[in-house]
């Protein structure tokens, strides 16, 4: 069964970079046809799709974060990231990290909370 655990601070400053780590255990990020996706959820609203990097390294990104957001991955770690630029209070959320396997299935990660304040 493949495990996603996502790392990173906790805490960041307006204006910085978010810097986010989803390590996976119980399956290689590119075995053909996996994604990877994060997710995130504000306080008091819904999920929100961010961006995927597929098993070859193809990103995709939700238009209204594409000019912040960048999706990579280190395959000799097993792990992708995730860098958001020039957070603001409203980048507030949980982080998730998850990943879409063949049939459909998906595994998430627990989830961190992210908080942009001075």
């Amino acid at each position: 069964q493949v495990q996603l655990q996502e790392s990173g601070p906790g805490l960041v400053k307006p204006s910085q970079t978010l810097s986010l780590t989803c390590t996976v255990s119980g399956g290689s990020i590119t075995t053909n046809y996996y994604s990877w996706t994060w997710i995130r959820q504000p306080p008091g609203k819904g999920l929100e799709w961010m961006g995927t990097i597929t098993y070859a390294g193809v990103t995709d990104y939700t238009p209204s974060l594409r000019s912040r957001t960048s999706i990579s991955r280190d395959t000799s770690k097993n792990q992708f990231s995730l860098q958001l630029s020039s957070v603001t209070p409203e980048d507030t959320a949980v982080y998730y990290c998850a990943g879409k396997f063949t049939g459909g299935k998906w595994s998430w990660g627990q989830g961190t909370q992210v908080t942009v304040s001075s």
